[in-house]
């Protein structure tokens, strides 16, 4: 468990209330059930030269948000042949990362939603 606490109607990092009624939170639970909504897959001969610099940048942006947003969370990092592909737990973050390696790297970038807009698939070449 993850020690986020709903309380004002949202997520938030605090200290856990000693009545409080404690329960997986929707990022807590989407890792748990392995069910990701956002995916970013990198890829191409930029990204495999820069790779290190490149998840340096992913996982102090997923840090940066999650700061704030305990629901905004990366679940996994595979390697796919040539390819890395990221799942989250929320479709914004993927999105802002995705952003992120444009401005820093340019690239091509491509969003498509997915499953009434409730899936987030995001590719970044370069």
């Amino acid at each position: 468990m993850c020690r986020a606490v709903f309380e004002g109607g949202r997520w938030n990092w605090a200290e856990l209330p000693a009545d409080a009624n404690q329960k997986l939170c929707p990022a807590c639970q989407r890792m748990q059930e392995r069910v990701p909504a956002g995916f970013l897959t990198l890829s191409g001969e930029f990204f495999q030269e820069h790779r290190e610099e490149i998840i340096n940048l992913i996982r102090n942006k997923e840090e940066s948000e999650k700061a704030q947003h305990p629901l905004k969370r990366i679940m996994d990092i595979e390697e796919k042949g040539k390819e890395m592909v990221v799942t989250f737990t929320e479709i914004h973050l993927p999105r802002g990362i995705g952003e992120a390696l444009s401005r820093a790297y340019e690239g091509n970038l491509d969003y498509q939603y997915t499953d009434g807009n409730s899936i987030l698939r995001v590719r970044w070449h370069r």
